[in-house]
């Protein structure tokens, strides 16, 4: 099965905490190519659609990408490599300041179709970029499912309502989307996360997943609501962790059609929650965004499925 990720790739310059001594790491990034990196990992069939410049950072991530079987595919060249300055607190969470642009160009029609579009963060809403973003998803979903992962940027938002407009209108064009926590407390302030998920699975997606970092994850159907723990994990920082679950659950669901996503069960969709959870606990527990391959996600996902055993 082939995928194609469209989206962009960002130079974290990850900031040390104040007072620890430690230097600061420049690791590849960017949400989408995150996904494409762990799906590669995974031994998946992968092209990223992305911008990047010819400069060191340009060198570094695509040389990063296309270290792990990553074809990357470049829609336009940008000035420079988009960055990110990544701070993180004393429990490794992280906040990011960014100098992005985003004028991506789809160019001619893709002689393959993928088998599955996933799309997210700041090229799904950022402007003009985001129109080109849309406007080929549009084009690939008759023949291809779609995941969407918000990935909320606030300082690269804009204005509230048309945020959350542009988030719902790739939400509708979904088949399964998945957000943390923290994106829908900043796209609805007060809102319960589940009341959000029956709202966003009302706009069409089969499967709306919410990630809760150390109070784990639940998936919504329209039908049910299933449930997953988070494991005990010593955090390094939480770079890349939301991407690494992502394409867990890409890798999971790989073949599945629009109609097969429409009636998951609750026994897939618990092993589903479990393995990419596993997936992001690995990636917490190393510095940057650094998802683990077969080997090291089937270990983890059996520690897990154990550990969840026993508590059961």
């Amino acid at each position: 099965m082939s995928f194609l990720v469209i989206g962009e790739c960002v130079a974290d310059i990850v900031r040390a905490p104040a007072g620890s001594g430690a230097a600061d790491r420049v690791h590849p990034g960017g949400s989408p190519a995150n996904v494409a990196h762990g799906l590669a990992r995974l031994g998946r069939d992968v092209v990223l659609l992305t911008q990047l410049a010819d400069d060191p950072a340009g060198r570094l991530i695509a040389d990063h990408l296309k270290g792990a079987g990553v074809r990357v595919e470049i829609g336009g060249v940008p000035v420079r490599t988009p960055s990110a300055v990544v701070g993180l607190d004393a429990h490794g969470r992280a906040t990011y300041a960014f100098d992005i642009a985003w004028t991506l160009e789809t160019g001619a029609p893709r002689a393959e179709t993928p088998a599955h579009v996933h799309i997210g963060s700041i090229a799904a809403v950022t402007a003009p970029g985001a129109a080109a973003v849309l406007a080929e998803v549009e084009r690939l979903r008759e023949r291809a499912t779609v995941s969407y992962d918000p990935n909320v940027r606030p300082a690269l938002m804009g204005e509230h309502a048309a945020a959350v407009a542009r988030v719902e209108r790739c939400v509708a064009l979904s088949d399964l989307v998945k957000a943390s926590d923290e994106d829908l407390a900043w796209l609805y302030p007060g809102e319960d996360p589940r009341t959000v998920a029956a709202r966003w699975s009302a706009l069409g997606p089969a499967v709306v997943l919410v990630t809760r970092g150390a109070a784990g994850s639940f998936a919504f159907t329209g039908r049910e609501t299933v449930g997953t723990e988070a494991p005990p994990v010593t955090v390094v920082d939480t770079v890349g962790a939301g991407d690494s679950f992502m394409s867990a659950v890409l890798d999971a669901l790989a073949g599945w059609e629009r109609e097969a996503l429409a009636g998951i069960g609750t026994e897939h969709l618990t092993e589903l929650l479990r393995r990419a959870t596993a997936a992001a606990a690995v990636t917490v527990s190393r510095a940057g965004a650094q998802p683990p391959d077969r080997a090291e996600l089937d270990a983890a996902g059996e520690r897990f499925a154990l550990r969840c055993g026993r508590a059961s």
